[in-house]
């Protein structure tokens, strides 16, 4: 126990001055409070102080000594306190939130140039502070399932001190006093790293400020460019092939709707990879809903920015469409008629078959609101223009779901949709229409044929059976 108290005690450091040296008081003249300085030296060890005291204000000392007095005050910051009992170091907490707020203040003053030591000293603040290993009940196991919009996404109750933390991180990396040169020694593959794994923090306002400060770092730091962007498609592989949970993909995917904008023309092979191995893979997982606004967004500007992906993304939705999920595929519905409004006539006849069948089946849904968003396609003008000059193949294919839902549909409001588009494609081509309704007839008659003629065979074989005398030990198969 008398060792664990005195190695809690502050050491003197051989490269800092001590806290009686002439050096020293005279820098400290202005603070009479020597409470204040006690605890300063319990809060922190003198040892790891840069040679300036750190309670000083940046106004109080000459502009030599900001820098020093910078690192100094970087270094107080650097011990973390355990916020779960709120009665534990009140005072050394206020200390260090005070001087977290004096170093925000400084960094968003346009400072002079942050020199190599000032950048190492706020990285390892940083990552002292923010790195962490998030504890198993911290992560929402909802997400594995169905979108539970209700559960209350738990608050880190450091976030105090955190949310100082991550403004001065993006002051700083948004500053123009640092030089990308000098800082990407420090802010490198390692730390983008550690970043993005708190990305799967539960709180969405400490998700939100990552999102800012991951995507002031991909823009200002060009040579991480593609680090970034391989480490987030990690981060979706895994999510995709192994668990299905994740907090922060939502957040991920508006970084990358802001970075696919960038794309020059033309596109290269890495990001087309990207879209097929990562992005329509994205679609497969129970918690589309979370992230699907965002997800849609990213598709949509690949295929504005090289329109001949158009065919590629449909394929790839068919590939995953959720035919047992029901409000999933009112959002891949969504999602098509946004496709099919930017699609060319090429892009269009290269998938327009099964296209159609898919949502012919949709069409045919008992779900009345997966039906009725199919039914919608028909609103959309530039969707009846492609039906129109195809209709030659689309109508042969999409007649008998038509048909069917006419006849037996049970929701009225479908039926009355069914009713309307039957009459558009009718006028939009009459002959064509006349014959796809008799061969439809000439198939269901086929079809009534055949139940029949199978029916008569097993009565056939019944009376047969029947008309067989019972021989010997016969076995008799009972069935519970």
């Amino acid at each position: 126990m008398l060792k664990q108290f005195l190695s809690r005690l502050p050491r003197k450091s051989p490269k800092s001055d001590p806290i009686d040296s002439p050096r020293a008081a005279g820098a400290t003249v202005q603070r009479s409070n020597t409470a204040v300085r006690r605890t300063s030296s319990a809060v922190f060890p003198a040892s790891l102080v840069a040679g300036i005291e750190p309670l000083l204000a940046f106004k109080d000392v000459p502009g030599s000594e900001k820098t020093n007095l910078f690192i100094s005050k970087l270094s107080l910051c650097c011990v973390v306190f355990d916020f779960n009992d709120p009665s534990k170091s009140v005072t050394e907490k206020d200390l260090k939130r005070s001087t977290l707020i004096e170093l925000l203040d400084f960094v968003a003053s346009g400072p002079p140039r942050f020199t190599e030591p000032a950048i190492l000293a706020m990285c390892k603040m940083c990552a002292i502070n923010l790195f962490r290993v998030f504890p198993p009940n911290y992560r929402s196991n909802s997400h594995a399932g169905e979108n539970d919009n209700d559960d209350e996404p738990m608050f880190d109750p450091a976030w105090a001190h955190l949310q100082i933390v991550y403004d001065i991180l993006l002051k700083f990396v948004t500053s123009s006093s640092v030089e990308a040169k000098v800082a990407k020694k420090y802010i490198n593959h390692s730390f983008i790293l550690r970043l993005l794994d708190l990305f799967d923090s539960e709180d969405p306002r400490e998700r939100e400020c990552l999102k800012a400060i991951l995507h002031r770092i991909y823009g200002k730091f060009m040579v991480h460019r593609p680090f970034i962007r391989k480490s987030i498609s990690n981060i979706f592989y895994r999510f995709v092939c192994e668990n299905e949970r994740h907090n922060g993909i939502a957040e991920l995917l508006e970084i990358f709707g802001s970075v696919i904008t960038g794309f020059a023309l033309p596109l290269k092979e890495e990001h087309k990879i990207f879209l097929w191995r990562a992005l329509i893979p994205l679609h497969k997982p129970k918690s589309l809903g979370i992230y699907f606004q965002q997800l849609s967004y990213c598709v949509t500007q690949f295929i504005d920015k090289e329109p001949k992906l158009a065919s590629t993304v449909i394929r790839g939705l068919l590939k995953y469409w959720p035919v047992t999920n029901s409000q999933k595929e009112v959002m891949f519905l969504g999602e098509l008629e946004e496709i099919l409004e930017a699609i060319s006539m090429a892009e269009f006849q290269k998938v327009m078959v099964p296209l159609f069948m898919r949502i012919g089946c949709c069409i045919n849904s008992f779900h009345f609101q997966v039906a009725e968003r199919a039914l919608f396609f028909w609103n959309n003008d530039q969707i009846v223009n492609l039906i129109a000059h195809n209709r030659d193949v689309i109508l042969p294919v999409l007649f008998p779901a038509l048909e069917k839902n006419a006849q037996s549909h049970w929701n009225q409001s479908v039926l009355n949709l069914t009713l309307n588009v039957r009459k558009m494609l009718m006028e939009m081509d009459e002959v064509l229409f006349l014959a796809c309704q008799a061969h439809f007839r000439e198939e269901e008659a086929q079809i009534t044929f055949a139940i029949e003629k199978r029916k008569q065979a097993w009565e056939c074989l019944e009376n047969a059976a029947s008309l067989q005398p019972m021989i010997g030990n016969t076995a008799v198969l009972v069935t519970p």
